[in-house]
Formats: C-alpha cells, structure tokens, sequence
C-alpha cells in the first residue's frame, strides 16, 4: 500500500514519502527507480518527483541510467540514484582515560580520517575538554574540512549516561564527571547534534552492526545473535548488554556499570584483562619469580604490557601461560556471572587487547563451562580491535542523522526549501 494512502496533509505527505524513498537509499549502492516503487509501494510520478526534491536538497544524486551502464538492454532506461555520500559527515570519538581517537565518516559509515593521541590520565575535566576538542580539530583537518560539513558527533565515555549525554552527579561519581566534562554543551555550542554514551554501550552498537552485516552476507540474515553482552578488556571492565536485539541502557544509563565485580568471589574488583596481566606481569619481575629464560624478564618493566604478556604464552613461555590461566580462570568467573544473570549466547571481548586474546580465550572456556549451570555461551573476541569504540560511536551518529535527515541542513544547500 502506497504511503500516501490516508494522509491528509500534502507537506506531511511529502514528508513521509521523501524519509520513506531517503530510508532505501542508505546503505545501497545505487537503487533504480522501479527499485524505489516496488519498496515503498509509492506511484512512478511521485518516485521521481521525491527524488527530485531530494536532488536538490542534496540528499541524492542521480546516477547514469541502466542501459548506458550496460546492466539494461530493453524498454525504458531504468532511472538509478544514490546517496550523496559526501554531502556531509559524522564524526565518532571515543574519549577513553587513557587514549584518545577521533574519526571522519561520510554518510555510508566510511571513515575518510582517522586521529588518535594519548591524554593524561589524571588531568582536569577543562583540560579533557580542551584535549578532545583539539583532536576534534585535528581529524576535521586530515579530512579537509570543517565544522560546517559536520551534521552530528557522538562520542564515547567511560561512564554511565543518561538519555541527554549527561553522567551521574553522586557521591563517589567524581570519576564519571571526570570522565564526561559536558561534552555535549562543549559541541553543541559547533552547532552539531550531540550524542554522548557510554563506550562499552558503543562497542555494543558496533558489535552488533557488524554481525548483522554477516549474517544478511552469509544467509540473508536469519542466524545472529540476539542476546549478547560486549565487554571492553583493557583497563576495566565495562559491559554494553544487548538484549533481544535491544540495547540495554537502565533508568540512568549505569546498565553495564562492572563495579559489581567487586562483590564476586574470585574476582573481586572490575580491572580488566589488560591491567591485569600487566600488572601481574609487573608484580612477578619486581619479586624475582620471573627466570631469566622468559621473555618477559628482558622487557624494560614500564614497557611491559599485556600484549607481550600474550605473546610470551601464544610461544610457551611457562611464566606467561600461568598467568593468562590465572586471568582465564578470573574472566571464567565474570562470564559466569554475566551469563547467569542476562542468559545471553554471546560475549564479546572487545578493545585494543581483544586481538591478542586467542589462547586466554580457549582458556577460558572450561573454567566458564564449570562455573555455569547451564549450556555455556560463547566467548569470542571482537574483530574490531580499537577501532570498536569509533566504529560504535559512527553508527549512532549516523542513526541520528537518519533520523532526522528532512530536519538537517546539508553543507551548501542553506539556501533550498527542505522537501516538507
């Protein structure tokens, strides 16, 4: 049934059918205007008409017919049409304690730069602000552009949000404020779209996008996971639960918030796979358990990290496996809890450490399997690497934007009437 089938209003009517034919167009190639009438149900004239407005808004472009590109032999020449991919950009940060990452994405999702720096940790919430902005500055331009061509900004924090990108004022939230320095007045005042979330909630988005983009690849898009959990692994842990396909966020936006961890036997704080094994690493050289024969004893000790960690166990370093089997047997415990509690059949482990994580991952498995009560779920490393975040933060800027396209104004179409 065509939409305009009930609607009285005719600038409603164009409304709807212009984010109806605009909806088909974002993540294809090219469609046809016989494509556009058989999806929408809308009459020819009204196709090309919509089009036409959405042409000159700068929201599409008109393509080379079909017979000129030698896909059509016979009868009319099939009208094609894309989006105009570059009439504007996203931006996606992903404000972690430690390491910042900015990038440009055009209106398809594709990252055309890319920024990323290191922040001090235990600077002021005016020095983030003036950090991030700067990097915000920097990506703009490698990417050849400025605030202008920008339609939206999301950016990803560790700490809890609420449905205004705002973190929890409380006693002992000093950290998330820290964290999240009113970013959202901060590039508001650009005259962008904001959106501020929490980055494993981020990861989670990205995670999800990406397994559906596989799963309609391999069959048409019957078989991903609904229900999964993605957890960021390197400092600490922090959970984005997804959840009968719907991202889970809570009254306040804390669903995910690991300090709970803190109660678990076994566990018992939310220090994530990468502190930890740095750590331990660290511990072990400065008591003198570390033989000369591991790899570990002839790294500088402020260079030792968990990749190296890792990749001394993935060789067989004996010092190194025991340690990935002390934080396999720990993670086991996390995955239990988070898997009795949401019964989901996946979790992700994602971030920067997630690469490297194969053999603790395998090791992981039986210990999970013995903690459960249940049929185990999987535990798989993301392979988004650090990019997750980024890659999450560009989805939800993009889902703004979708949105509200009729309401947005492209760089250099100040000047047209919005299809309305």
């Amino acid at each position: 049934m065509a939409l305009s089938t009930g609607v009285s209003s005719p600038s409603l009517l164009r409304r709807m059918n212009a984010a109806e034919v605009l909806r088909h167009a974002w993540s294809a190639d090219a469609v046809t205007a016989s494509d556009l009438i058989a999806l929408t149900g809308l009459t020819r004239s009204t196709v090309l008409g919509v089009c036409d407005d959405l042409i000159d808004h700068g929201w599409m472009v008109s393509l080379a017919d079909a017979r000129s590109t030698g896909e059509y032999r016979k009868g009319r020449p099939a009208r094609r049409y894309a989006l105009a991919r570059s009439a504007g950009h996203v931006v996606g940060v992903d404000a972690g304690r430690h390491h910042l990452t900015a990038v440009v994405a055009d209106l398809r999702g594709d990252v055309v730069a890319r920024v990323a720096r290191r922040i001090d940790p235990d600077g002021t919430a005016d020095d983030r602000r003036r950090t991030v902005s700067r990097l915000v500055d920097d990506v703009l331009g490698e990417a050849s552009l400025g605030d202008a061509d920008v339609l939206a900004v999301a950016l990803g924090v560790p700490a809890p949000t609420d449905s205004e990108g705002r973190s929890p004022i409380e006693v002992g939230a000093d950290f998330w404020v820290l964290m999240n320095p009113d970013y959202t007045g901060l590039f508001a005042e650009r005259g962008w779209a904001v959106v501020v979330e929490n980055d494993a909630n981020l990861a989670a988005v990205a995670e999800a996008a990406a397994a559906s983009r596989a799963d309609r690849e391999v069959d048409g898009g019957a078989g991903a996971a609904t229900s999964f959990v993605t957890l960021l692994a390197g400092e600490r842990f922090g959970a984005g639960f997804v959840l009968d396909g719907a991202l889970v966020r809570g009254s306040r936006g804390a669903a995910g918030e690991m300090r709970l961890l803190d109660l678990v036997e076994g566990v018992g704080s939310a220090d994530g796979l990468g502190a930890l094994l740095r750590d331990w690493a660290r511990a072990a050289r400065e008591l003198g358990t570390v033989p000369a024969s591991s790899p570990l004893r002839a790294i500088p000790l402020d260079e030792l990290e968990a990749p190296a960690v890792l990749a001394a166990a993935d060789a067989g370093d004996p010092t190194a496996l025991r340690l990935v089997e002390k934080a396999a047997e720990r993670f086991g415990r996390v995955c239990a809890m988070l898997s009795g509690m949401l019964d989901v059949d996946r979790i992700v482990v994602a971030g920067a450490v997630a690469p490297s994580l194969g053999l603790l991952l395998d090791r992981t498995t039986p210990w999970l399997s013995r903690f459960t009560h249940r049929a185990a779920p999987e535990v798989v490393a993301s392979t988004l690497g650090d990019a997750v975040v980024t890659t999450g933060a560009v989805e939800r800027a993009l889902a703004h934007v979708r949105g509200h396209a009729l309401e947005l104004t492209l760089p250099g179409a100040a000047d047209a009437t919005r299809a309305s």
